[in-house]
C-alpha cells in the first residue's frame, strides 16, 4: 500500500531528523521534556544511545527487510521518552504537564512504531491484538492533545499565522475540536481510519503552515527545530497506525 509506504517515510524521516538535532544541540529547547534522561546515572549516554538507536530506527523502517526489528528498536526509545516525562507530571510544573502532555506525545510516537511492528505480525490473531492496542493508545493521545489545545487556547492561538482568515482564535477553537472528534471515533472504532487520516493531515498543516516558517524565519532558534521534527514524527506515527488494517 502506497499510502502505508509515505508514512513510513516521513516517520523514519523525522525520526532521523529528531535524532540528528538532538546530538547536534545539547541543550534543554532541543531535548525539551527529556532533559531528564541527563539526570540519570550515566544519563548523557543513555540520551545519546537512545538518540543513535531513533536514527538507526528511523533508517531501519525504509526497507522492508528490517521494518520489524527497526520498529522494536524505535518501541523501545520511545517507551523510554514517555517514561522520561513522568517526573513532569509528577512535579506538575504546568498545566500541559500536568495532564501529561509531553508523556502523551511521544507515547503516541510509540504507538505508531507498535503500528509498523503489527504491520510485519505473522499471527493474524496476535496482529489484530497489537493493532487495537495501537489504535486504543493513539485515541487516548488524541485526548491529551485536546485537552493541551483547550487549556492553552490562547498559545495555540498565537501559533496560528496571521494571514490565515478568518482569525487565529478560529482555528485553535477548529483544531481543538477536531482532535476531541478524532477522539472519540478512534477509541469506539467508528470511522477510526479516516478520522487518523484527517488527523494525520491536519498534523502535518501544522508542521508546514506553523513550524517550518519558524525555522526559516529563526534557524538559530532550536526549540523550532525541535518542534518542527516532533509535529512531523506524531504526523507520521498517526499515519503509520491509520494504514495499518488490524488497528480497526
Amino acid at each position: 500500500m502506497k499510502t502505508a509506504f509515505y508514512g513510513r517515510i516521513v516517520f523514519g524521516a523525522a525520526a532521523v531528523w529528531f535524532g540528528v538535532i538532538a546530538l547536534m544541540w545539547h541543550d534543554a529547547d532541543t531535548w525539551q521534556n527529556l532533559v531528564h534522561i541527563w539526570s540519570l546515572p550515566f544519563g548523557a549516554i543513555i540520551g545519546e544511545c537512545l538518540m543513535v538507536a531513533q536514527i538507526v530506527g528511523g533508517i531501519g523502517i525504509q526497507y522492508p527487510r528490517t521494518v520489524r526489528l527497526a520498529s522494536v528498536v524505535l518501541c523501545v526509545v520511545y517507551l523510554g521518552f514517555a517514561l522520561a516525562c513522568v517526573p513532569d507530571i509528577i512535579a506538575a510544573q504546568n498545566i500541559y504537564d500536568r495532564f501529561g502532555g509531553s508523556f502523551f506525545l511521544f507515547f503516541s510516537l510509540l504507538c505508531g512504531a507498535l503500528a509498523l511492528y503489527t504491520s510485519t505480525e505473522a499471527s493474524a490473531a496476535m496482529a489484530k491484538v497489537l493493532g487495537r492496542l495501537a489504535r486504543l493508545g493513539l485515541g487516548v493521545c488524541a485526548i491529551s492533545f485536546t485537552l493541551g489545545q483547550a487549556l492553552l487556547v490562547r498559545d495555540t492561538a498565537s501559533l496560528v499565522p496571521k494571514w490565515i482568515p478568518p482569525n487565529q482564535m478560529f482555528w485553535a477553537i477548529l483544531t481543538t475540536v477536531a482532535f476531541a472528534l478524532a477522539a472519540i471515533a478512534i477509541l469506539v472504532n467508528r470511522q477510526a481510519r479516516p478520522a487518523m487520516r484527517l488527523m494525520t493531515l491536519m498534523l502535518a498543516l501544522f508542521g508546514v503552515a506553523v513550524w517550518v516558517p519558524r525555522v526559516i524565519a529563526h534557524p538559530e532558534a532550536h526549540f523550532n527545530w525541535s518542534e518542527c521534527a516532533l509535529t512531523f514524527l506524531v504526523t507520521g506515527a498517526v499515519w503509520v497506525v491509520a494504514d495499518v488494517k488490524s488497528c480497526s
